[in-house]
């Protein structure tokens, strides 16, 4: 798998646009109201978004890329002084725990969001 991270730039917009289209009809499919637009509330981000956020659209899932995306950031928060990063998912989403536990990340508690979702707080310990 030839896999590396890029800065979002406007030419990749139109892809951007193609996978947030794709994401809200898997949603609107699956019954679930996850955004990913939801992390921009304030507290959000510590108890159910954490510093590595990833997500693949629904025809390219199962396929590795959230494992690589995670490991490839890993360096990226060593290099901006994080030696723990926080992680966080879905209960329910057992594929993206795997993915972060593949990575090193180590179960800290669960906690119960406003919309009575329990999400999981993982850290990876990167010292």
């Amino acid at each position: 798998m030839n896999v590396k991270l890029i800065k979002l730039t406007k030419e990749y917009f139109p892809q951007l646009s193609e996978m947030i289209d794709e994401w809200k009809l898997d949603q609107e499919k699956n019954h679930t109201n996850g955004s990913p637009w939801s992390i921009f509330k304030n507290d959000y981000l510590f108890r159910c978004g954490g510093h590595i956020g990833d997500g693949i659209r629904p025809s390219e899932r199962g396929k590795g890329y959230a494992t690589e995306m995670i490991r490839l950031s890993l360096p990226e928060c060593k290099k901006a002084g994080i030696d723990r990063v926080l992680m966080v998912c879905d209960k329910t989403n057992i594929a993206s725990a795997k993915t972060i536990i593949k990575n090193g990340g180590i179960l800290e508690n669960e906690v119960l969001d406003a919309d009575g979702t329990i999400n999981q707080r993982y850290w990876i310990d990167l010292r």
